[in-house]
């Protein structure tokens, strides 16, 4: 099966119903989504397949073979980190980061579909994002930062 990944083509080995974040973390060690519930809830998981958050631990790989599959590592562009994880860093919004990957991932979605988010738009696109240590005003705050740097 082949999976394009932040714009690599991977030939890979792995049963149609494997779930893409094994195939991510297991077979290519691509390991910046993580495993959180497995459930497809907590949002730990969460990589874009053309653009959209998708959660990755209940997504079948076969679903996503000849989509274009962009994981956090893949946002730096020449050495410059995508302006979501500026923001986030700016903002020193994370803790412990478990949940980092999946709400720059959530993030960036929703500004690649709405460049000027309300802050009720903002809550609606990161629901199923849970980040334990609560850092949510941080978190908005962050992508709010990131959509203004985006629409200069």
């Amino acid at each position: 099966m082949l999976l394009t990944i932040n714009g690599i083509k991977h030939e890979v080995n792995a049963e149609a119903g494997a779930s893409l974040l094994s195939v991510l973390r297991d077979d290519l060690d691509i390991t910046g989504s993580k495993y959180g519930c497995g459930e497809g809830a907590c949002g730990a998981c969460t990589v874009l397949v053309d653009g959209s958050a998708i959660r990755s631990c209940i997504t079948p790989v076969s679903l996503v073979a000849g989509k274009e599959i962009t994981t956090v590592e893949g946002l730096e562009k020449n050495g410059m980190l995508h302006p979501v994880q500026e923001a986030f860093l700016r903002s020193d919004t994370f803790q412990c980061t478990y949940c980092a990957s999946g709400m720059i991932m959530s993030s960036v979605s929703l500004l690649m579909k709405n460049p000027k988010p309300t802050d009720a738009d903002i809550v609606t696109a990161m629901n199923g994002n849970i980040c334990r240590c609560g850092t949510y005003p941080r978190i908005i705050k962050a992508i709010k930062i990131a959509a203004e740097s985006q629409n200069k």
